[in-house]
């Protein structure tokens, strides 16, 4: 395929730029299965200076996407911690996911690798995915990489892989290896997904009324008791049922339900429960990753507690670790973006 990295036309910035990477030859993953079919949905954004020096990737969490104007509006942006004018912006939709990359539902499989059949992912495997866009674009050096929670868990992989051409790393509210606690949190969801029975009908809409209530069972996981307090509150609490928290369980359950499938969930969450930079590696593990790190987790976290972003830092030769106040728990990150651009700029000021 061609490549094009430039978004302007006659001086003027244009929107990010989709593109895709296909491949008609086997995807190997590290659980030893194998997909047959590759394609990964990236955007572009920006332009790459003279020395090509200037490119921030941004890593997506369990939902989102590459198009990470949509939700990290309050960094990437015109005039924001990230302007396009200044840098070139690429970030890959991983695969399992439901935004056009190979996924479980992707017509390019075979019949028997497709929907609940749909092989182990892990967050190795996504890496690998991004190294394969990586070349694409012949970048050789990555300025900043930054991600939150999976995310997160994708930039601690891909500079264990690469730590010699990427400069800055950003990790958000993630992990060195997935908790027990979380894991459990996913497994209650899949076992939402499950006792839907349509979930096993090797159909588009399969488990979408399981899907909602693990979206349910998620958000709880995703927020704090007071951040609960903040934006579900009544002034009448007389009544009896149809509580604004209610509802607004049943709104994220649809609103999820409307642009994700519970195949891609089951798969992304299982994803995540395997990340482990540890696995069949020895020695100091992080120890190969001298770049200056940037080390950010939430204070009212319940996923992504500040204990785990502790551990990185301390693994991490050169990393500086941030406490970020907020009553949104771990989605603190997409809430308190004003607070977060500071720490950023400061950090790659200094640096």
């Amino acid at each position: 395929m061609s490549t094009i990295y430039s978004s302007r036309i006659d001086g003027r910035l244009l929107q990010p730029l989709q593109q895709v990477y296909s491949s008609q030859s086997e995807f190997s993953l590290e659980s030893g299965g194998k997909l047959s079919g590759f394609s990964l949905v990236y955007q572009t954004w920006g332009n790459l200076n003279e020395d090509r020096s200037n490119v921030v990737w941004v890593c997506h969490a369990l939902t989102g996407n590459h198009r990470v104007q949509e939700w990290w509006g309050g960094l990437f942006g015109e005039g924001k911690c990230f302007d396009p004018e200044d840098y070139f912006i690429v970030s890959v939709n991983v695969p399992g996911s439901a935004y056009g990359s190979t996924g479980p539902l992707s017509e390019e499989l075979l019949p028997e690798e497709r929907f609940d059949a749909f092989p182990v992912l892990t967050i190795r495997d996504m890496v690998a995915g991004l190294e394969l866009v990586r070349k694409e674009l012949r970048i050789e050096r990555i300025h900043t990489l930054i991600g939150a929670s999976l995310g997160g868990q994708q930039v601690l992989e891909w500079a264990l892989l690469i730590p010699g051409k990427i400069e800055h790393i950003i990790p958000i509210a993630t992990n060195l290896k997935h908790s027990p606690f979380g894991i459990a949190f996913n497994e209650a969801q899949r076992m939402a997904i499950q006792a839907d029975p349509t979930f096993y009908g090797k159909q588009e809409s399969g488990g979408r009324n399981g899907l909602k209530a693990a979206r349910a069972i998620g958000m709880l996981s995703y927020r704090t008791y007071e951040g609960y307090k903040i934006t579900q509150s009544q002034e009448d609490n007389s009544g009896f049922d149809d509580f604004k928290a209610s509802s607004y369980q049943q709104y994220q359950g649809d609103k999820l339900a409307h642009r994700f499938n519970a195949f891609s969930y089951w798969t992304l969450s299982k994803a995540m429960d395997s990340h482990n930079v540890f696995r069949n590696r020895e020695g100091e593990v992080l120890e190969r990753c001298r770049m200056p790190a940037l080390v950010i987790g939430i204070d009212s976290d319940l996923l992504f507690p500040i204990s785990e972003q502790e551990e990185i830092s301390k693994q991490l030769p050169h990393a500086i670790l941030i406490s970020l106040h907020s009553e949104f728990g771990h989605d603190g990150f997409l809430v308190e973006t004003e607070t977060l651009a500071n720490h950023i700029k400061q950090f790659l000021n200094k640096n």
